[in-house]
């Protein structure tokens, strides 16, 4: 098995500054002249989330913000800002985030060129009931495990609520000429190519998801992950294939736990699988991880590398974020020794 350091934690919460006293977590990272730009989802109590930030250079923290740099503006996400991820491509910066109403979950964007100034673009994932989704999941074919969750949402929030969009992530460079989008809908991880973000409209979804079949990346598979699946850090390009770090979940004696997980995928075609670890790359196992607002969850959503080292941030027991380190080339060679898939 391919070792991973233990985990240290980078940020806890200041619960004197209300808008994040209830927890810091499921940071993005991008990094720019040699420091990593944080933008983390910051929790007040009652579960409200805005986006802070802070710099860290050498592993420690040389700057942070006093207050949100990104707050709910719209109706949309007027019960938080969550879990960003950042990508940059093509001389802009890009967030995307997840978009909370307090019950539908969807996912939105904003753009900005120098990391400070961030224009919000508006909701971008699909605008439809579950009960709309399941009709469609019913043409393309997708398996029981999909209507599923339409059941359990439909159960859990009622007929209204939309279908449930998280871990949207956008690949750091065009693929085929296309702009490419990680997305989620349990409970697989799925890639959408596009044109130009005008062009995600309801229709496009639609249609998209009659299809969805034809763009899975992967399915759960093995024992730590027979819960659910989802994305975590933007991917990072390497001369083996596309790093894809996600988040897996299992059940074990009634309690969920939340696990880093890693496969590798085709530079040009990323829904052949090139390594799938059989295991998870790290679960909770220091208290911070295994103790907290929610017990027993490793969330991973960034990365950084330096030479051969690769840095997993990641959301603990959503109320820390820590980091744990590995060799990307030890990895990379543990992921061919692993080649599961083929093309899907």
């Amino acid at each position: 098995m391919v070792k991973v350091s233990n985990g240290r934690i980078v940020l806890e919460s200041r619960t004197s500054l209300e808008f994040e006293n209830g927890g810091v977590l499921n940071p993005a990272c991008i990094e720019k002249d040699g420091i990593v730009h944080m933008f983390y989802r910051a929790v007040q109590k009652g579960n409200y989330s805005t986006i802070g930030y802070c710099q860290i250079k050498e592993d420690q923290v040389i700057y942070r913000s006093d207050k949100p740099v990104l707050v709910p503006e719209y109706k949309y996400e007027s019960h938080g800002l969550e879990d960003p991820r950042i990508t940059f491509l093509e001389g802009k910066y890009y967030m995307l985030y997840t978009a909370y109403d307090g019950q539908n979950a969807m996912v939105a964007y904003a753009v900005s060129n120098d990391l400070k100034r961030w224009e919000k673009k508006g909701l971008i994932s699909p605008q439809m009931t579950y009960d709309e989704a399941e009709d469609i999941f019913k043409q393309s074919d997708i398996g029981e495990q999909y209507t599923y969750y339409e059941k359990k949402f439909r159960q859990d929030w009622g007929d209204k609520v939309k279908l449930w969009e998280k871990d949207t992530i956008l690949f750091p460079k065009k693929i085929n000429g296309k702009y490419a989008l990680i997305h989620r809908v349990l409970p697989g991880i799925q890639i959408c190519y596009f044109d130009d973000f005008d062009q995600l409209t309801q229709d496009f979804w639609r249609n998209y998801l009659k299809e969805l079949k034809s763009y899975l990346i992967l399915d759960p598979k093995y024992e730590f992950e027979s819960d659910y699946i989802g994305g975590g850090a933007v991917p990072v390009e390497t001369d083996k294939g596309w790093l894809l770090i996600y988040h897996s979940v299992h059940v074990v004696d009634g309690i969920r736990i939340y696990n880093a997980s890693v496969a590798l995928l085709d530079i040009n075609n990323p829904q052949k699988i090139i390594g799938r670890l059989s295991y998870p790359l790290f679960s909770p196992s220091e208290k911070w991880e295994v103790e907290g607002v929610v017990n027993n969850v490793v969330f991973p959503t960034a990365t950084s590398l330096k030479d051969d080292i690769l840095s997993i941030f990641y959301g603990a027991a959503d109320e820390r974020i820590g980091v744990r380190k590995i060799s990307l080339s030890v990895l990379l060679e543990e992921l061919k020794k692993n080649e599961t898939e083929k093309t899907n």
